[in-house]
C-alpha cells in the first residue's frame, strides 16, 4: 500500500473503478483506498464486488454491468449520492479470451468488443459531462501493451485495445483545456486469472500491484499514458524502432507467438467457465 502522504492530491477523490472485484481492478481499488481515496467499486459479479469492497475499505461496491446503459447510468448515479461528485474514473473492466481467431464464437468476439471496447466510450460519455460542467476530472482507460504489439492468439484483444488507446487519445485532443484529463495505462502480461493456462514470458510479466502503483502515481501526477512494465515498454519502444523482421524474430525468440495459442485448457477452465456463466 501507498502511504497516502505520499500522494496528497489522491487523497479524497472520489474514485470509480469498473471491472473491481478481481485481479487488476482489485489491486488498483486496494492501492488508492489505501492512500485515501474514496473509492467506488462496479463488477458484473455482484458478490464478489460486494466482497472485494468489504475487504479493502471501498466507500461502496455493486453489480455494474458496463455494457448496459442504464445499469452504468444508474451506478454512477449511486456513486455521486453516496460518495460525492466522481473525480477520477477508471475503465478497467475487461475481459481476454485466448486463441485462433477462427476458433472464436461470434458470441464471444462481440463480447470482447462490448466490454472492452464499448464499456470504456459509455463510462466516458456518461461520466465526462459532469466533470467538464465542474472543469477538472480524469479518466483513466485500461488498455494494454498488446494494443500496440499484435499477438498471436489474442487477435479480437488486441483490436479492442487499440481501440482503446485510439479513444484515449483523441478524448485527450478533443477536450485540451478543459480541465478533465484522459490518461491509457498499458500492462504487459499481468500475473492474474486473465493469463491462466497460458506460458507468458516471465521476462515480461508484471503483478497487479505493479499496474496500482502506476495507476495511483498517473492520477496523482497525471500523464497521458503508461506502461507497466517500464522494462515492457521500454522494450516495446525499441521494437516499433527496428525492422519488423527482426522484432518478429525476437518475439518468436521469447515465445511470445505462441503465448496464446498454446494454451493449457484445463489450467484456462476456471476462468472460461466464469466468462460463459457471466
Amino acid at each position: 500500500m501507498s502511504d497516502a502522504s505520499n500522494m496528497p492530491s489522491t487523497a479524497g477523490k472520489v474514485v470509480v473503478v469498473t471491472g473491481g472485484a478481481r485481479g487488476i481492478g482489485r489491486a488498483v481499488a486496494s492501492e488508492l483506498a489505501g492512500a485515501g481515496a474514496v473509492v467506488a467499486l462496479g463488477d458484473i459479479d455482484a458478490s464478489t464486488v460486494a466482497n472485494t469492497g468489504t475487504e479493502i475499505g471501498a466507500s461502496m461496491a455493486r453489480h455494474l454491468d458496463v455494457t448496459d446503459p442504464a445499469s452504468f447510468a444508474s451506478f454512477l448515479a449511486e456513486v455521486e449520492k453516496t460518495c460525492g461528485p466522481v473525480d477520477v474514473l477508471i475503465n478497467n473492466a475487461g475481459i481476454m479470451p485466448v486463441g485462433r481467431f477462427t476458433e472464436e464464437s461470434d458470441e464471444i468476439t462481440r463480447r470482447i468488443l462490448d466490454i472492452n471496447v464499448y464499456g470504456v466510450l459509455l463510462g466516458t460519455k456518461l461520466a465526462l459531462p459532469p466533470m467538464l460542467t465542474r472543469g477538472r476530472g480524469h479518466i483513466v482507460n485500461m488498455a494494454s501493451m498488446a494494443g500496440e504489439n499484435p499477438t498471436p492468439g489474442m487477435a479480437t484483444y488486441c483490436a479492442s485495445k487499440q481501440a482503446v488507446l485510439s479513444f484515449t487519445e483523441t478524448m485527450r485532443l478533443e477536450h485540451r483545456g478543459t480541465g478533465v484529463r484522459f490518461s491509457a495505462v498499458l500492462p504487459t502480461f499481468t500475473r492474474t486469472e486473465m493469463i491462466a493456462g497460458t506460458r507468458a514470458p516471465r521476462a515480461l510479466l508484471a503483478e497487479p500491484a505493479d499496474v496500482a502503483s502506476a495507476v495511483a502515481a498517473l492520477i496523482a501526477r497525471p500523464r497521458r499514458r503508461v506502461s507497466v512494465t517500464r522494462a515492457a515498454g521500454m522494450l516495446a519502444a525499441f521494437n516499433k524502432l527496428t525492422p519488423r523482421p527482426l522484432g518478429e524474430f525476437m518475439a518468436r525468440r521469447l515465445g511470445v507467438h505462441r503465448t496464446f495459442i498454446d494454451v493449457d485448457r484445463d489450467a484456462r477452465r476456471a476462468y472460461d467457465d466464469r466468462l460463459a456463466a457471466d
